[in-house]
């Protein structure tokens, strides 16, 4: 079952969505496999402190947050990654790695990947390690309503 405060919120305000069901898959490419979605379609959470503030990070799941990068990205003085300890409280009813990217469901900033707003569709960890949640991209940013930065260039 999907955290429940973000189906609620879905399901109040119209936005269709799918579940996908999964073998139990912990990393972000096993999730992608798993489910059969690409790893550029599947969104990641990763939770960073940005100048001493817990913020949520999303991006394709076949790329990695860099640091530096972000930091001069949105203007941050400090960015590093939070441990589980410092942020497993925020999230009571998620499986820990399975956050949805819904910061504004959760008390957090939310910086999305441009990579991410390319299309149309958006899948993520619906709280669990065995759902995925697949909605437009469009219903995604309105309802998060996220910060979009723009990524590294590729290598």
């Amino acid at each position: 079952m999907p955290v429940q405060r973000l189906k609620e919120y879905l399901d109040r305000e119209g936005v269709p969505y799918t579940i996908v069901t999964h073998p139990p898959a912990y990393t972000a490419q096993e999730t992608a496999a798993a489910a059969h979605v690409s790893g550029q379609e599947l969104a990641k959470t990763v939770i960073v402190k940005m100048d001493g503030r817990m913020a949520m990070v999303v991006l394709p799941a076949n790329h990695r947050v860099d640091l530096n990068h972000l930091k001069h990205a949105v203007g941050a003085d400090r960015v590093e990654f939070a441990t589980e300890e410092e942020f497993a409280s925020a999230f009571p009813e998620c499986d820990l790695g399975a956050m949805p990217p819904f910061g504004n469901l959760f008390g957090m900033r939310t910086l999305v990947e441009d990579d991410l707003a390319l299309d149309e569709t958006i899948a993520f960890n619906a709280g669990s390690h065995t759902e995925l949640m697949r909605l437009a991209y469009t219903d995604y940013e309105r309802l998060a309503q996220p910060e979009i930065f723009d990524g590294p260039e590729r290598r």
